[in-house]
């Protein structure tokens, strides 16, 4: 079984594709903190909404676990850089406290070249091209779920490109104009399926 696995990684990196879609790398924090003053529980709760949202947005696209540590160890004013742009609201303040909701957006160019320098395993997308979707595929046995889907993609003439894998876990995507054909050709091959946030699910 180890040998099976290791050949299969083997195969995953020897055809990984990196290719592109767009995403929405918008995320909104509702923070309230008390502190000294208005004004210093403003920059807690700016800076507290950053990591959050940081966490929260590249968590879906990153090793979340790898992200969490190097947020942990970067100082705040080091994830300025991230963030595009910023809107507050409900603000509420009062002499020591500070609450609003918070809505950030990064900054994709600046994430990908942030995650890159410190070692964090990502699948963000470029976002220039919006004609493929992505598949997450849970897989009981890799590689013969591996090349049934290869097969599936065969008989439709579909070009599939690998894009993570994690564990039994496998992230492609495909030409967004063989999304109805794919989930069809994998309903039949008895895959069950459903949509997650845009993405299509598959698992046997």
């Amino acid at each position: 079984m180890i040998r099976n696995m290791k050949w299969l990684f083997s195969v995953f990196c020897a055809i990984f594709v990196s290719t592109a879609f767009a995403v929405d790398l918008r995320g909104s924090a509702s923070i309230n903190i008390t502190s000294e003053t208005a004004a210093a529980a403003k920059n807690m709760a700016m800076a507290e909404a950053r990591r959050q949202i940081i966490s929260d947005v590249l968590g879906q696209y990153s090793d979340r676990g790898a992200l969490v540590t190097v947020l942990g160890a970067m100082d705040n004013d080091a994830l300025n850089s991230l963030i595009a742009s910023t809107e507050i609201d409900g603000e509420q303040t009062s002499d020591t406290t500070y609450s609003a909701k918070i809505t950030m957006v990064i900054d994709d160019v600046a994430a990908r070249a942030w995650m890159a320098e410190n070692a964090i395993q990502n699948w963000l997308p470029s976002g220039d091209d919006t004609n493929r979707f992505v598949v997450w595929a849970e897989m009981k046995n890799p590689i013969e779920n591996w090349i049934e889907l290869n097969q599936i993609a065969g008989r439709e003439n579909i070009n599939i490109a690998i894009r993570n894998v994690q564990g039994n876990r496998l992230m492609v995507d495909l030409p967004m104009s063989s999304r109805g054909a794919f989930t069809i050709a994998v309903r039949e091959a008895g895959w069950h399926y459903s949509n997650m946030d845009g993405a299509l699910r598959i698992w046997k």
